[in-house]
């Protein structure tokens, strides 16, 4: 099978779902390669415990600075690694259990350079995800995660400190397969994270340049408003 090489971007993840996550990946990716931002916790040694993980340490964090920068840096460690497939998850995104028997099949075809995924976002729980507005991922559609490397491209991502997107602009271009399998993000699913990052985002972005504002407002919702659907495997 292609090599298959995970990339992720780090910071304080040691009391949420990093160790999991890496469990995960091992299952189906030949390495990781993991950009530390400064992390004042037992991130980096958590993942240290994977001999898989190659880990570079930021002294100073740069995530909620420009994230663009960050990101190119985590490219730069990539692709010096001489990838053949680069998959771009966070620390709490899942695809769940059945790509460990389908990837292989969707990196011996030769039709498309990138694979696309819909992302479920759960909420305030791991056992329901969100459907209203524009948390909704079958109207918000696919993404893509997973993308054969291909040296010649430009490397460039765009010139916005926020929002910035996970791969080089070049590459969320690329004629795309469309896999069912859905990535389980677990970012929203515990109540007591919700504030804080309600909070974050809104200072990140106080003049609604990247997401309208009632999407933002929609984080506080009261339960009653927010609609789910129950998570199935």
């Amino acid at each position: 099978m292609p090599k298959v090489t995970a990339m992720m971007i780090v910071r304080n993840e040691a009391n949420r779902y990093l160790e999991r996550c890496l469990k995960a990946l091992t299952n189906y990716v030949d390495e990781l390669v993991i950009l530390d931002d400064a992390s004042t916790d037992a991130t980096p040694e958590i993942c240290l415990r994977f001999p898989r993980v190659k880990l570079y340490r930021r002294d100073t964090p740069l995530f909620l600075k420009d994230e663009a920068q960050l990101r190119c840096e985590l490219w730069h460690h990539t692709v010096a690694t001489n990838p053949e497939w680069i998959l771009a998850l966070d620390a709490d995104e899942f695809l769940e259990t059945r790509v460990e028997r389908e990837l292989p099949y969707l990196l011996k075809q030769d039709l498309f350079p990138a694979i696309s995924f819909r992302l479920f976002d759960c909420w305030g729980s791991e056992d329901y995800y969100r459907v209203d507005g524009l948390w909704n991922p079958w109207l918000r559609g696919f993404s893509i995660y997973l993308v054969k490397y291909q040296p010649w491209l430009d490397a460039a991502w765009p010139l916005q400190k926020f929002h910035c997107g996970r791969l080089p602009l070049a590459y969320r271009h690329l004629p795309h397969l469309e896999s069912d399998l859905r990535i389980k993000h677990l970012g929203w699913a515990n109540p007591a994270d919700i504030r804080a990052k309600y909070e974050r985002a809104v200072s990140q972005d106080p003049t609604f340049k990247y997401m309208p504002r009632e999407h933002y407002e929609s984080i506080l919702w009261p339960a009653e408003k927010i609609q789910l659907e129950k998570w199935q495997d």
